[in-house]
């Protein structure tokens, strides 16, 4: 089960302003991806179910995390339906992202008071997600589906919108400032934050070092904005 409850991680979300998104089939290397974003200050982290047995890796992380980082807030992405999500709760998932969205995979995180966070690609979308109870709605492809153009355009008829775009984000200010600018909760970055170089090379260092470097930006932007 979730180590985490819903109001808390929601809360962290929104709080620390970035969810750092990755996968990799190796335990080893997971785990030291997760504990760099962690050292950094980023304590929340999104694996993504996007490998073969990609269940049994997310397990081990859960079981490590409960042993030597219980403060670490360890959810899983690339959820497409609900029996994929109810394994990972099971595995201790303290939220669930996808990159849709599904009623039945909602119901089965409300049912746990897990976070559910769809991917969403319009108003109508984002609705719908309300009425499931969803309280930040991922904004996927968020590049494509319109940038923080989008963002801000949803915003205007319904300011209430929490949104975590995914795809498009750079941990850049010039990035950073525009999409929260917009208004965005928090933002997920994935391969241009935990960059191939960088885990191919074993440099955990200066990943943590990375993600340092973009809570402040973000910090930054937000006071500005």
């Amino acid at each position: 089960m979730a180590r985490h409850s819903r109001l808390q991680v929601l809360c962290a979300m929104k709080e620390t302003g970035l969810v750092p998104v990755f996968y990799n089939a190796d335990v080893e290397a997971a785990w030291k991806i997760v504990c760099a974003c962690a050292d950094g200050g980023a304590k929340i982290v999104e694996f993504t179910n996007r490998g073969d047995r990609a269940i049994g890796v997310f397990t081990q992380l859960a079981e490590r995390r409960d042993k030597q980082r219980p403060e670490l807030m360890l959810g899983v992405g690339s959820i497409c339906d609900a029996p994929t999500a109810a394994l990972y709760i099971a595995a201790g998932a303290d939220f669930v992202v996808g990159p849709l969205l599904d009623e039945e995979t909602a119901k089965v995180c409300n049912r746990r008071k897990i976070p559910y966070l769809p991917g969403c690609g319009s108003l109508t979308e984002i609705h719908q997600a309300h009425i499931l109870g969803v309280e930040i709605c991922k904004v996927f492809p968020g590049k494509e589906v319109g940038g923080p153009g989008f963002v801000k355009s949803v915003k205007g008829p319904c300011p209430w919108t929490e949104i975590m775009p995914t795809g498009g984000v750079e941990p850049t200010e010039e990035s950073l400032s525009a999409w929260f600018k917009a208004g965005i909760a928090c933002a997920g970055i994935g391969s241009n934050l935990i960059t191939k170089d960088l885990v191919a090379a074993g440099d955990f260092t200066s990943l943590t070092k990375k993600v340092q470097v973009t809570l402040a930006l973000i910090r930054k932007v937000r006071q500005n904005n």
